[in-house]
């Protein structure tokens, strides 16, 4: 048999080898088909978890403005729309809920809100300085007809609504009593309708200004002045002065209250007399409980006696606590007069502050008074 040409043979072996990446390729293709819609769950949450990690697989809510020349602005923390002008905003979802300053939500008339296929619309017209405040979108779960919130992916916008007449937004009274709580930030809630309005804290009496250092005592835009742990030296009569080029005005004034919160409700302790009573003999139930200096404890009990509408006498005390100025011991005694059966039962008494209450309770006996021995003569 001859040997082939050398032209031919090399034209045999060039097909050969394209045969041969064929078969490969569609062997690749088949194992990465296999990978990719395997039934094994496995294989599934390794593929779920490679396409989360693309850059277009999460998408972040976002809200638009909607400006008058129909573009679409995607819009950052905060927002300036001018009183008077209409303001568009436009959120993602299918469908969205939309939460509204409260004096927006109160007059619905210049207020609409639109659910497209893809999109929530809100518009509100007419626009007033008293709209200044945080606009937020939630996007809706349902299954079915029940739909809840989203909260984790909600996007809020804080909005301003300048004009060059009113710096605050407008309140309804010329006061507003505040509480300081020495357990927990205060806010004075003076909201200007601009930010580029410089804002100062102004004390009545002694009348100055009050030092803002961003520690003891902070300013934010979207709230106001944070007074971040509240002292007796902070109460007192405060306003904000604001100031923007020549116009200089002040807000509602503040009366700050000191109260000094406990940092934990009450532990009271019960401890009666006897905890056996004859008939006849006289009860003395104790309640005691060590509190924080100027806070006051409260005691309440509950009786066997009561349910017959026996009278309740207490006497109520306070005493320093030796060798620490700054506790106090709060008790009370439930006096119970000549011992009756109705008495015997559980004694419960309640110490409660401004933090909360707790209770405790003990039992008492009553027995027959003994009869006197009878002297043999």
């Amino acid at each position: 048999m001859p040997l082939p040409k050398a032209s031919e043979w090399k034209w045999r072996l060039l097909l050969s080898l394209l045969l041969v990446c064929a078969a490969i390729l569609e062997l690749g293709k088949r194992a990465s088909v296999n990978m990719r819609f395997s039934a094994n769950a496995k294989n599934a949450t390794f593929l779920l978890a490679r396409f989360k990690s693309l850059p277009w697989f999460n998408f972040k809510q976002c809200i638009h403005d909607i400006q008058n020349t129909g573009v679409f602005k995607k819009v950052g923390e905060t927002l300036s729309v001018q009183a008077g002008d209409t303001l568009n905003l436009r959120c993602r979802g299918k469908p969205v809920e939309w939460s509204v300053p409260p004096y927006v939500e109160e007059d619905e008339g210049r207020l609409m809100i639109v659910q497209q296929e893809r999109f929530g619309l809100l518009t509100l017209v007419n626009t007033t300085v008293a709209d200044t405040g945080e606009y937020s979108c939630y996007p809706m779960y349902c299954e079915d007809r029940d739909c809840r919130r989203e909260y984790s992916k909600a996007i809020s916008v804080f909005i301003f609504f300048p004009d060059p007449r009113e710096l605050f937004v407008p309140s309804s009274s010329h006061y507003e009593i505040l509480q300081l709580r020495s357990n927990w930030p205060a806010v004075l809630p003076c909201q200007v309708t601009s930010p580029e309005a410089k804002v100062a804290l102004h004390r009545e009496f002694p009348p100055g200004e009050v030092e803002v250092d961003g520690t003891e005592i902070s300013f934010n835009y979207r709230k106001g002045f944070t007074i971040h742990r509240p002292r007796p030296r902070h109460a007192g009569v405060l306003h904000c002065v604001a100031t923007l080029g020549n116009l200089m005005q002040s807000s509602t004034k503040y009366i700050l209250i000191y109260v000094n919160y406990p940092m934990a409700p009450p532990g009271p302790v019960i401890q009666a007399s006897s905890s056996s009573v004859a008939v006849g003999d006289n009860l003395h139930i104790t309640c005691s409980a060590v509190g924080e200096r100027d806070v006051v404890v409260e005691f309440s009990w509950e009786y066997p006696g009561q349910q017959i509408g026996r009278p309740l006498y207490t006497e109520d005390t306070m005493s320093p606590v030796g060798g620490e100025a700054s506790r106090q011991q709060f008790q009370s005694v439930l006096q119970v007069d000549e011992v009756r059966d109705v008495d015997q039962g559980t004694y419960n008494c309640t110490a409660q502050n401004l933090q909360g209450a707790k209770s405790v309770s003990t039992a008492v006996k009553v027995v027959p008074k003994a009869k006197a021995r009878k002297l043999r003569v």
